[in-house]
């Protein structure tokens, strides 16, 4: 698992784990992200939310490896949102490249 969640009292640590990677996120870490974010933005014993990396390093940002794997055309398909001039509405936005970066939690405003 490329993530862990240490749950105590009101207190989550969403724990970075792909020290062999210094961290770097791949598709799954950011779903991982995503979910673990979107799951504590629904859960109303939740109050505070600690992202941190295991290893040594926080995150060294998107793995390049994964990157250079890819074919662009299908990334920039499965990547293409419209440039309206207006704020993404994410809503019904996936996770971005780096997971939760897009993600606007209502707890913050709430709790």
């Amino acid at each position: 698992m490329s993530i862990r969640i240490d749950k105590k009292d009101t207190v989550w640590t969403v724990i970075l784990s792909r020290p062999q990677a210094r961290n770097a996120i791949n598709p799954e870490t950011a779903e991982a992200l995503y979910q673990a974010f979107t799951d504590f933005d629904k859960d109303p014993t939740a109050a505070v939310a600690v992202l941190w990396g295991e290893g040594g390093a926080f995150c060294s940002g998107w793995d390049l490896k994964h990157a250079a794997s890819i074919d662009r055309d299908d990334f920039l398909e499965d990547h293409d949102y419209p440039s309206t001039g207006k704020p993404f509405d994410t809503s019904d936005m996936p996770p971005a490249i780096l997971g939760p970066s897009r993600l606007e939690l209502a707890s913050i405003f709430h709790k």
